[in-house]
């Protein structure tokens, strides 16, 4: 049994998948380098040569079937401590799908693909209402945004601030083009939410080719000065990621970037005990 706050390094957010079942519509020749399988097999290595010992599996498709297809893969893969899957946030079968979801000890989160939807979507009034149910479930709530959705997402969090929920990505800000605001406020505000987490994952991408560590810096720079060693997550975004870099590139990075805000026992919490309290995850 993996206990909570123990010092086993986590990579909170990483994802597998086939192409060929056919509901990954956003795997395309745009980015053509993750059109084929990703499975434990390939991320078993790079981990251990990494020194990460769990992880968690976060859907990337919008249908209930990806949701099972990961959930049987944590069931027979070991390094995999929890799925965060998909359910239709408008589903009028909404309550009976999250009952019976949360059945499965392997599901740990929800996550909509907020990015893609609307950016007023998250304050539907059958959104608001599910996103209620979460919360007094308990279950732990991913948030995949750009910034100009996140006005919407502290309203959210306004009528239901119970929600334990955790920011994917740094909500993807425009690091290539060295944007730093509105970002930076917003996620101040955000912050002040003692329920939300922010997950430093996704840096590589936003930033782009010939990305260094000085460009990440300021982000990083921000999210550890709000958020603090108790609410910061790491997270790869392996395999997306290696369209920028490698893994051991993400994790020497995001290591050098957060060991000038944390000590060893922050550092401990960033990378391993908050995603095991978060996720409440177990082997």
């Amino acid at each position: 049994m993996m206990e909570r706050g123990s010092a086993v390094a986590v990579d909170a957010h990483q994802h597998f998948w086939m192409p060929a079942r056919g509901d990954y519509g956003w795997l395309n020749d745009e980015v053509a380098p993750l059109v084929r399988d990703f499975m434990p097999k390939d991320l078993a290595p790079i981990l251990q040569r990494n020194g990460i010992g769990r992880t968690v599996l976060v859907q990337a498709a919008e249908t209930e079937g990806e949701t099972e297809f990961l959930l049987g893969i944590a069931e027979r893969t070991d390094f995999v401590a929890g799925v965060v899957g998909w359910l239709d946030m408008e589903g009028e079968q909404f309550p009976e799908r999250l009952a019976k979801s949360r059945e499965n000890p392997w599901f740990v989160g929800l996550r909509p693909m907020l990015q893609s939807l609307p950016e007023d979507y998250i304050l539907r009034p059958r959104v608001l209402e599910n996103l209620r149910r979460v919360a007094e479930t308990g279950l732990a709530f991913d948030i995949l945004t750009f910034p100009r959705h996140l006005p919407f997402v502290l309203k959210a969090l306004e009528k239901v601030p119970e929600l334990r929920a955790v920011l994917d990505h740094l909500s993807k800000p425009d690091i290539a083009a060295g944007t730093l605001d509105p970002w930076r406020e917003h996620i101040a505000a955000l912050a002040r939410f003692p329920n939300l987490s922010c997950k430093v994952s996704g840096m590589v991408t936003e930033a782009g080719p010939g990305w260094t560590r000085e460009t990440l810096r300021p982000y990083v720079d921000h999210v550890a000065a709000c958020f603090g060693e108790e609410r910061l997550i790491f997270g790869s975004d392996w395999p997306v990621a290696t369209l920028a870099a490698s893994y051991d590139d993400v994790v020497e990075a995001a290591r050098e970037l957060l060991g000038r805000h944390f000590g060893p026992g922050g550092m401990e919490k960033v990378f391993g005990g908050n995603a095991a309290r978060f996720y409440r995850l177990a082997s």
